[in-house]
């Protein structure tokens, strides 16, 4: 399954485990908390994770990945500065890290077409289960659309419950989607996460 591309799906993986570690954090937190918490290194995990995933994604020219990156990334760092600790990172990383998919986007723009041909017309990817894919990672990244809506409100980062709500939506879209792809990054990133969706939502609905 992995042939001979084993480092690109090290670089998948590694994301995942930056997922599946701010995810944890989390669950612990708010646990002991009998709340749903929204701490610091969640959104710092959030934002490393986010990088290597849409590293992974373009070199493997799956478009449903790579799209469902670019505005939850920005979000992260939103909410890094309401955290008040994205100024104390050093400035040549808040600067890579903010460049980074400006950047791929000009790289983009060097050949359209081949990059239309690289994401839009995969031959990997049937056209109906790229549609289905790309779905699961809208509805994956409007969560946190709704979570920079609902905390700018609150004035505080804050992560409500339709945020996990609409979280385990679009988890399970997108476990399907690595299914029918037997991509086993997705896979093994997305399923222990609807449980902690799953356990957020009951946690949140108790603390009402």
């Amino acid at each position: 399954m992995l042939n001979g591309n084993w480092w690109i799906y090290g670089i998948g993986f590694s994301a995942q485990l930056f997922f599946s570690a701010r995810l944890l954090v989390q669950w612990i937190a708010s646990e002991r908390a009998k709340k749903v918490l929204s701490p610091t290194l969640f959104w710092q995990l959030s934002l490393l994770g986010s990088f290597l995933l849409f590293l992974y994604g373009w070199l493997k020219n799956d478009f449903a990945i790579v799209a469902g990156q670019f505005l939850s990334y920005y979000i992260y760092i939103w909410n890094l500065k309401m955290k008040k600790v994205w100024l104390l990172m050093p400035s040549f990383l808040r600067f890579l890290l903010w460049l980074t998919p400006i950047i791929t986007i000009i790289y983009f723009c060097f050949d359209i077409q081949a990059a239309i041909n690289n994401l839009f017309r995969n031959e990997d990817i049937p056209t109906g289960l790229l549609i289905f894919g790309t779905m699961g990672q809208i509805a994956f990244t409007l969560r946190f659309v709704y979570q920079w809506w609902y905390s700018k409100r609150a004035g505080e980062s804050m992560l409500p419950l339709l945020f996990w709500v609409i979280s385990l939506v679009g988890s399970s879209m997108i476990i399907t989607y690595a299914a029918f792809r037997l991509d086993p990054v997705l896979l093994i990133g997305q399923t222990p996460g609807a449980v902690v969706y799953l356990r957020n939502i009951m946690i949140a609905r108790k603390a009402k």
